[in-house]
């Protein structure tokens, strides 16, 4: 066990014949007790600075440990919404790319329907233009023949008769 100031002082030598001067050893003993409570004291001072500078480096390292991990989680999660922003913007094309082609399928299913109305018009717009046109010759073909005279001479026929009835 360490010597305490106390010990320095209550310490007591024998005495004996042609020993040191007391007054001297008393002197240099306080000397002694002084320097070293100042030691004491200083060491003390040390150890709780040291105590104090060993909390602070503790609380430190925790906020480091706390900073490394939250780092590390930050870009964990920036990887995870940076690969899920790509999953989803995959998926948001393979729909635009669906709606497109689905788009482009029923313009050209609606396309492909007008042409052939159109197409079935035309024929039927032909065929009616080849009905008038031969019932407009087939009318003219009876204006032009002779056979309207003998129309009116039937006419004139059927007036008699009507008439000597």
């Amino acid at each position: 066990m360490p010597l305490t100031p106390l010990d320095i002082h209550n310490k007591e030598f024998g005495r004996r014949l042609r020993g040191y001067d007391e007054d001297e050893v008393n002197e240099f003993l306080d000397q002694v007790i002084k320097d070293y409570e100042a030691l004491i004291r200083e060491n003390k001072e040390m150890q709780n600075q040291a105590l104090s500078l060993q909390e602070k480096l503790n609380h430190f390292t925790n906020i480091e440990e706390t900073l490394s991990k939250t780092i590390i989680v930050a870009q964990e999660a920036a990887d995870e919404v940076k690969t899920n922003a790509k999953k989803e913007a995959q998926l948001i094309v393979k729909e635009a790319e669906k709606n497109a082609d689905r788009i482009i399928n029923e313009a050209l299913s609606k396309s492909r329907k007008v042409a052939l109305e159109v197409e079935e018009l035309k024929k039927q717009a032909s065929i009616y233009r080849a009905r008038f046109r031969s019932l407009v010759e087939a009318q003219l073909d009876l204006l032009s023949h002779d056979g309207w005279d003998s129309l009116e001479g039937g006419e004139r026929l059927a007036s008699e008769i009507s008439r000597g009835s």
